[in-house]
């Protein structure tokens, strides 16, 4: 393949090529489409511009290089791809190198992740790694996911409930009991009074379908032949914390040990669901700083452990 690519480059003739233009299609090709490219680019450059000139391109060389909508790239984009990935997905790096001893982490995670947990984290790692550089992405499991399979982030600490296959590394922080979080004066005191009816009317608030906390939710109303449809669906705990505390209906969460439910909200134990796990999960070999940041994150999750339910 990087044959095949080397020979379509080399066929738009000397002086032809523009290494930008090519920089832009590794962006669109990485990302699946310009929109995505456009989003995730290191700089600033509008839709237009590269729409036009991922087009320039393609005139250059005499070819489509993908199909627009849906997105897909063409035989002959697949080849090129193939031969200028290397190059392009390895440039940073290569620059920190050259700058130095800077160490770059890119890091994943929840909005109360980033926000409680890793600044705690961070400072720590600062003082044993003096020019640590940072990027930040909050998101939810499927996209953490899906930023590490496309090397958009080094690392995600995000919630997991399966078998993640082949390619991905996970090194478990803490167990995380299921929890619904009820209005004060909700009817539903203790857990076994959800079996009383097969379906529960209650109006109920949930986190999306693919996140681990909702597959684990469902597996255990399966288990005891219940149904309880989603009301409302939002992408935080917070979130749902928030909404269960203006009356919206029942929340669906977890137990984090040392935190205090919302006033006017009480806690009832899930026991007998299966409880999720907060994870590490990273591709490829572990580097010494990502082995640093997994190190403090466990010694984090020790301390929190202990830490006396409220």
């Amino acid at each position: 393949m990087a044959e095949a690519g080397r020979a379509l480059i080399e066929c738009a003739g000397p002086n032809a090529m523009n290494i930008h233009h090519l920089e832009l299609f590794y962006y669109v090709a990485r990302h699946g489409g310009i929109t995505e490219a456009v989003r995730n680019m290191p700089y600033g450059v509008q839709q237009p511009a590269v729409s036009g000139q991922v087009l320039q391109l393609e005139e250059t060389l005499g070819t489509k290089l993908f199909n627009r909508r849906p997105f897909q790239l063409s035989a002959t984009g697949v080849k090129l791809y193939e031969f200028i990935e290397p190059f392009f997905s390895h440039l940073e790096n290569t620059a920190d190198s050259i700058r130095g001893s800077e160490t770059h982490l890119r890091i994943g995670a929840s909005t109360a992740v980033l926000r409680d947990h890793l600044p705690s984290v961070l400072r720590s790692i600062q003082k044993k790694v003096p020019r640590l550089r940072l990027t930040l992405h909050e998101g939810i499991e499927p996209d953490l996911l899906g930023e590490l399979e496309k090397q958009e982030i080094d690392v995600a600490v995000t919630s997991i409930d399966r078998n993640l296959g082949p390619g991905f590394n996970v090194h478990e922080l803490m167990k995380l009991p299921l929890v619904l979080l009820v209005p004060s004066k909700s009817p539903i005191k203790k857990e076994s009074d959800l079996w009383k009816s097969d379906k529960i009317e209650a109006p109920l608030i949930t986190p999306p379908p693919g996140e681990a906390l909702s597959r684990s939710f469902q597996r255990g109303l399966f288990k005891h032949q219940v149904d309880w449809l989603t009301s409302i669906r939002v992408n935080s705990l917070e979130l749902i914390e928030t909404y269960v505390q203006n009356g919206f209906g029942v929340g669906l969460s977890v137990r984090i040990p040392g935190r205090r439910a919302a006033p006017h909200v009480r806690i009832v134990p899930l026991n007998e669901f299966e409880p999720i796990s907060l994870c590490a999960v990273w591709r490829g070999r572990i580097t010494p700083p990502l082995q640093l940041l997994v190190d403090e994150l466990s010694a984090q999750a020790a301390s929190l452990a202990v830490a006396a339910p409220v």
